[in-house]
């Protein structure tokens, strides 16, 4: 009797190796699903507002274009496409993009037209509904260009007369 436990033991230890080695497998998959989901993708929300329109450009950290939309292409109205409720729109369609690409916080570039005195409407509108639908805004940074100088003005030397 004691011959037939002794292979029943060796049995019960291999399964238990087996058991053991299966719970040690899981556990390092799980750990590696973990890392794939903790990975956070950073890109670069590039925005050019002017009075007439909005764009909205999102790049990876190297430059390579992820979505890019503007507010003609949402609205057939071109009276609208500078509009804070088309931007939102605008937000909306890149942020389907940006999800399927793994994107989770973006930096954010924000450029009016050379020397206008502020951005246009859609700027904030972008930003604001981006941060809503659950993207982490690291930096926001103004890159409108200032002239400085530049060619002689239109009108001559005594200015438009009117």
């Amino acid at each position: 009797m004691p011959k037939k436990e002794q292979p029943e033991t060796e049995e019960q230890e291999i399964q238990e190796k087996d058991v053991a080695e299966k719970e040690i497998e899981e556990k390092q998959t799980e750990k590696q699903l973990i890392k794939k989901k903790e990975k956070e993708v950073e890109a670069v929300l590039n925005i050019y507002t002017s009075f007439n329109n909005t764009i909205a450009h999102v790049t990876d950290a190297s430059g390579r274009t992820i979505a890019k939309v503007t507010g003609g292409m949402v609205t057939k109205h071109s009276r609208l496409k500078a509009n804070p409720t088309i931007a939102m729109f605008i937000a909306k369609r890149i942020s389907e993009e940006m999800r399927d690409k793994g994107v989770k916080s973006l930096y954010v570039r924000i450029r009016a037209k050379t020397g206008s005195t502020g951005p246009g409407p859609g700027a904030n509108a972008i930003i604001k509904s981006l941060s809503r639908e659950g993207f982490k805004i690291i930096n926001i940074l103004d890159t409108t260009r200032v002239p400085r100088g530049g060619p002689k003005k239109k009108g001559g030397r005594r200015g438009r007369r009117v």
